[in-house]
């Protein structure tokens, strides 16, 4: 296996998917196609979010049920690798409800309240009842997602950026709290000791001076000094870092937004693609289908008729050749569309093509696993014991810093 340590955690990725239907070209661009390019990179662990969905879904749950595994095979079937990745299953390690309640006893409600996606869908999904603590409490459980694992990256759009941030103010406030060991000085101390007597001295030096007088260069230089000492363990690390800055031991570390690059495609109405909406395509949509939904697809209301020329920026298939078309394609259609050269069917061929092709791969790869389904649950089950490892490893240190392992 080709896994980071549990010990080198801020080279770890975190992210998740709600399993509430079948996964369509949007997800794929907008997050699946990252998942695979990071997985090369980081430390990956990737989880279908089944409490997540359960927020929004607790009415319906066989869709949830029936959409698991269909969405791992999908996962699996755009390239993402059980060799590089941990794939795990939300709800059956309970480690994370533990954090989610534990937490919950230090987070303000205001927070919860103030996030703007919460207010956006309650707006949105009138037709649910969505009063509910779950839903209201989703922030501090996907907080909990990620603080488990300590990752050092979550990559999310910029729509997202807000839960990152409440998943730092609850790590800040959790560390407050609870990061000052009771002989915190003593175990500092003995950090330094493990250290060179010049390096122990310059880092007392540069604590002074930032604690004093604010210097970030001091704190700077301290942090390239622990961070350089190969006598020091992880722990010890994150100690003398909070001794340098007069505050305690982090011990669950602040994560960083990894703002990733998407492809937007849009649904084939033009709106955003999405289940509800019924404009999507799915990742494994059958070739026939796929022509036939692009077929219909609307496109610039100006075009009545094959003679009137078009403008490819109030086309919704436009935006289907920026993701999926060359730049020789793009000019093609540039210049057929607004000259009246080309119908709108014949612009359509190229990007029907592009996806038939794209998700014959897709398609291939998937054939396996549904041929073997035991073999995806197999995969899942190696991954969330994976994930339970360092689960467990967070939790002993959360129950110890709250005085709980009595």
């Amino acid at each position: 296996m080709s896994h980071a340590t549990a010990s080198t955690p801020q080279s770890r990725v975190l992210s998740g998917m709600r399993p509430t239907g079948a996964l369509h070209l949007g997800h794929y661009h907008g997050a699946l196609k990252n998942w695979v390019r990071l997985q090369a990179q980081y430390d990956c662990f990737y989880f279908v979010a089944d409490w997540h969905a359960l927020t929004t879904h607790y009415a319906n749950r066989e869709v949830i049920e029936r959409n698991v595994y269909e969405m791992v095979i999908d996962w699996l079937a755009a390239g993402v690798d059980p060799e590089k990745a941990t794939l795990f299953i939300q709800s059956r390690l309970p480690e994370h409800a533990e954090l989610f309640t534990l937490l919950s006893m230090g987070t303000p409600l205001s927070w919860l309240e103030r996030m703007p996606t919460y207010k956006d869908q309650m707006e949105k999904l009138k037709d649910r009842d969505l009063a509910t603590y779950g839903f209201l409490g989703y922030p501090l459980l996907q907080a909990a997602d990620i603080l488990i694992y300590k990752a050092g990256f979550v990559p999310v759009g910029e729509d997202q950026a807000p839960h990152v941030e409440i998943t730092r103010e609850v790590a800040r406030r959790f560390n407050h709290l609870y990061g000052r060991e009771p002989d915190f000085e003593a175990q500092a101390q003995a950090c330094l000791k493990k250290m060179s007597k010049a390096d122990a001295k310059a880092i007392e030096a540069a604590r002074k001076a930032f604690q004093e007088a604010g210097s970030e260069t001091g704190l700077e230089q301290a942090m390239q000094l622990i961070e350089q000492c190969g006598a020091l363990s992880a722990n010890d690390r994150e100690r003398l870092q909070g001794y340098v800055r007069g505050s305690g031991r982090a011990i669950l570390p602040e994560p960083q937004a990894l703002l990733t690059e998407v492809s937007k495609l849009p649904g084939l109405d033009g709106d955003k693609m999405s289940k509800s909406y019924g404009n999507t395509l799915a990742m494994r949509e059958e070739p026939a289908e796929v022509e036939r939904k692009i077929k219909r697809m609307p496109t610039d209301p100006q075009r009545v008729r094959r003679t009137d020329p078009g403008d490819p920026q109030r086309c919704p298939v436009w935006q289907f050749h920026k993701v999926y078309s060359s730049a020789e394609t793009q000019a093609w259609v540039q210049q057929g569309c607004t000259s009246a050269g080309i119908g709108c069917l014949d612009c359509k061929q190229p990007v029907i093509e592009a996806v038939q092709k794209e998700q014959a791969v897709w398609r291939e790869r998937a054939e396996s696993y549904l041929a073997n389904p035991k073999q995806i649950h197999w995969i899942m089950e190696v991954g969330t014991e994976r994930a339970r490892e360092v689960a467990r490893e967070t939790m002993r240190e959360v129950r110890d810093a709250m005085g709980l392992s009595y």
